[in-house]
């Protein structure tokens, strides 16, 4: 079979395209001319509408002024109006009401008696007017409109201020309004064209004609064929219609009280289109005619198509695409060059596949690896009832960087964290799981929280070469008070859940994990309340996007978190409600981040204070002896060592005067000491309560005894001892209370 030869196809083509050109570029033409003259003939309508709308609310305005200020200069020469004077001037003008207001606003005369001691103020539309009382400006008209005092009843008011100050106000109805202007709406219309064969129709609001080019004034708006139904044709907008029998396109205003209507033909409007492309189509013509000429004479000697279109295969080959073929078949030589490119391309295909497949078979692998690691069993301690958790890790690619993790460090302590490592893939999950595996390390050999911070961010700043970071938040709750020892290592703050209000716990940033060296972190502790919800989050979640580059956001997290959701299975519903809310914020965009959520429940009950021993006494140093005396009096019922009383006396003492010093300062006000004991093992219990300033103690720095009195701060040695000889002490600003509660092993 013989092929054709490039010349041959070259032209068969290239008459085709010329075509298929022209008919494009003639249609594209068109659309553009008409969209021209449309866009001119609304702007027309509207400009003519906004000449004469502008014409008439200028005649109306001046009139109704002009009258007012003439009220105005007789109430002016008679100061002592009366009701008899006010209904001869309303007669004189035939206008439709007169009101005198003061200078605090208040209609002290009128001639509509309903309106007397009306407050300006209190509407709207009469508040307008106050801006005469000012000073600032003396006089103002209002457009016809619905009034203040009865929304029923349409006026056009004019005011002008008074000698003796207030200002006078007088009205127009409906009836004098129009009776007004209507000679300045005909002079407005009669002689206005709207291009060359358009014009300006006023109606009234009963759709009779005020003003028609073909003097049918008096007769219903119908007669022009117009028809105009305000529900469906809003004001300003374009609307086709049969004027007088004539296509035309028109637009409405409804401006006091009248209908404005601009009409123009279409035939003017598509006139200039038509024009337009009949020169388009000469001009366009004639140069694809040269074109076609040109390029036939030089492609006839050059295999320029065919080129073309292999190297333009051979481009989204390179550039990633091995689905496409090259299918240049013209003639021989491109035939066999399309064979060849395609062959090739297939073998490194296939190459490539067997490649993808191992590389995705490694990632599956270390995915497993790295959800292994992570715990996945919940609840994770079925036999505790004092709390729960739940945690969930969704990764942005096969593998990633967030992790989390929980483990009972003894029987009254339970340690948790979620963190997230810069970057993603395969890098970022190695470095989760050294980060993963020295938290624990050094949480399970007893550090304290800040510790555990400090010496893992050492060994990980350890030939860290990739100068990876990360973020961490870290807590030990504290199971039998509900105290939550933390730190945060750059990470979001938690969102505690109380009584159904969620809400940021304030807390303090310390610098990231691995970031720099020898960086001391400093722990914070918080308070949790039976059935209160801890939710632990990395920034996947505030930081998702949608479609529309739309952060999720704190405000969406805490308005989602913001619920009730006691019941079972608690911390599960709170972490799979915030992902629904994710899911259906994000939409289709593709998650670019780890979404990572740990929520933590707490349950355990307050201890129980209901036999504590109770004193209520002045805050005041004279009365240490009767609190020494009480604490005492409790600790040898409960039989306390010698030792454990004289260190508790201490305690007692130094906080009682402090809430003596500075609780009420200047003032006075009652402290109140209880005092109960706790089993296995026994501990005292001694809480402090004052209703003074709230300060916490506990947040003061530990003095550097180091140091000698000399170089010393002043401040903080008292509190120092008493958290060195006490077994625990912990401070909450509770129902407007200062609560300090100290605790000793006896």
């Amino acid at each position: 079979m013989n092929k054709k030869t490039i010349s041959s196809t070259f032209l068969h083509w290239l008459l085709l395209i010329v075509a298929v050109a022209f008919a494009v570029s003639m249609a594209f033409s068109w659309l553009m001319q008409t969209r021209t003259s449309q866009r001119s003939a609304v702007n027309l309508l509207r400009l003519n509408i906004q000449d004469v709308q502008k014409d008439v609310m200028d005649a109306s305005d001046a009139n109704l002024l002009k009258i007012t200020r003439n009220v105005a200069v007789q109430l002016n020469a008679n100061p002592g109006v009366n009701e008899a004077v006010m209904e001869a001037l309303l007669e004189l003008y035939d206008i439709a009401e007169i009101n005198i207001i003061d200078e605090t606003g208040i209609i002290t005369a009128s001639t509509c008696e309903d309106y007397l001691g009306y407050d300006m103020r209190s509407g709207k539309q009469s508040a307008e007017f106050m801006i005469l009382l000012t000073g600032s400006q003396q006089e103002l008209v209002q457009n016809y409109q619905p009034i203040s005092y009865d929304s029923s009843t349409m006026r056009k008011y004019a005011a002008v201020c008074l000698n003796r100050g207030g200002f006078v106000q007088v009205a127009y109805d409906a009836e004098s309004f129009h009776k007004d202007i209507s000679l300045q709406v005909i002079g407005a219309t009669r002689n206005r064209h709207v291009g060359e064969g358009g014009g300006i129709i006023i109606a009234d609001e009963d759709w009779i004609i005020v003003s028609d080019r073909n003097k049918n004034e008096g007769k219903n708006l119908s007669i022009t064929g117009i028809m105009i139904d305000r529900d469906t044709m809003p004001e300003g907008k374009v609307f086709q219609t049969l004027v007088y029998g004539e296509p035309c396109s028109c637009m409405y205003v409804l401006t006091e009280g009248y209908y404005i209507i601009a009409t123009m033909p279409r035939n003017e409007i598509v006139l200039q289109r038509d024009h337009s492309v009949r020169i388009t189509a000469i001009l366009e013509v004639v140069i694809f005619l040269a074109l076609f000429a040109e390029i036939f004479w030089l492609v006839r000697k050059l295999v320029v198509n065919s080129i073309n279109k292999v190297n333009s295969s051979l481009s989204k080959i390179t550039g990633g695409d091995l689905e496409e073929t090259v299918d240049v078949r013209s003639n021989v030589e491109f035939s066999s060059l399309s064979d060849d490119i395609n062959a090739t391309v297939s073998t490194l295909k296939q190459y490539i596949a067997a490649a993808s497949a191992k590389i995705d078979q490694e990632l599956a692998f270390a995915k497993n690896i790295q959800q292994s690691a992570l715990p996945s069993v919940f609840p994770p301690y079925p036999d505790r009832t004092d709390f729960n958790h739940f945690a969930s890790m969704d990764t942005a690619k096969e593998v990633g960087g967030d992790f989390y993790d929980f483990y009972l460090l003894d029987e009254k302590r339970l340690a948790f964290l979620v963190a997230d490592v810069s970057g993603k893939g395969i890098p970022a999950a190695m470095f989760m799981m050294t980060g993963k595996t020295v938290l624990r390390d050094y949480a399970e050999r007893g550090d304290g929280i800040a510790d555990i911070f400090t010496n893992s961010n050492n060994k990980l700043c350890d030939g860290n070469d990739a100068e990876m970071f990360i973020t961490a938040w870290m807590g030990f709750l504290e199971t039998d008070t509900g105290l939550v020892r933390f730190v945060n290592a750059g990470h979001n703050p938690p969102v505690l859940i109380r009584n159904g209000q969620a809400s940021f716990i304030t807390q303090k940033a310390n610098l990231t994990l691995a970031a720099m060296e020898n960086v001391r972190y400093r722990e914070q502790i918080l308070n949790l309340e039976p059935e209160d919800l801890l939710f632990l989050y990395t920034d996947g979640v505030t930081e998702a996007t949608n479609s529309s580059e739309e952060l999720y956001g704190n405000d969406r997290l805490l308005q989602v978190l913001s619920a009730d959701f006691s019941g079972e299975n608690a911390c599960e519903r709170v972490c799979r409600q915030v992902k629904r809310s994710l899911d259906d914020f994000v939409g289709d965009a593709p998650q670019f981040d780890d979404i990572t959520m740990l929520c933590l429940y707490y349950s355990g009950k307050k201890a129980d204070n209901r036999n504590a021993a109770e004193l209520t006494v002045e805050a005041s140093v004279d009365n240490l002896a009767s609190v020494l005396a009480f604490v005492d009096e409790q600790l040898e019922k409960a039989e306390c060592s010698p030792k454990s009383q004289m260190q508790i006396d201490v305690a007692v003492e130094e906080l009682f005067v402090n809430i003596a010093s500075y609780a009420y300062a200047p003032s006075k006000g009652d402290a109140v000491i209880s005092v109960y004991f706790e089993n296995e093992p026994k501990q005292a219990v001694i809480e402090f309560r004052d209703k003074g300033f709230p300060f916490d103690p506990l947040k003061k720095d530990d003095p550097d005894v180091t140091l000698s009195a000399e170089d010393r701060a002043i401040g903080g040695l008292g509190i120092f001892m008493v958290k060195k000889s006490m077994d625990d002490i912990f401070y909450r600003r509770e129902d407007g209370q200062n609560i300090l509660t100290i605790k000793k092993q006896i």
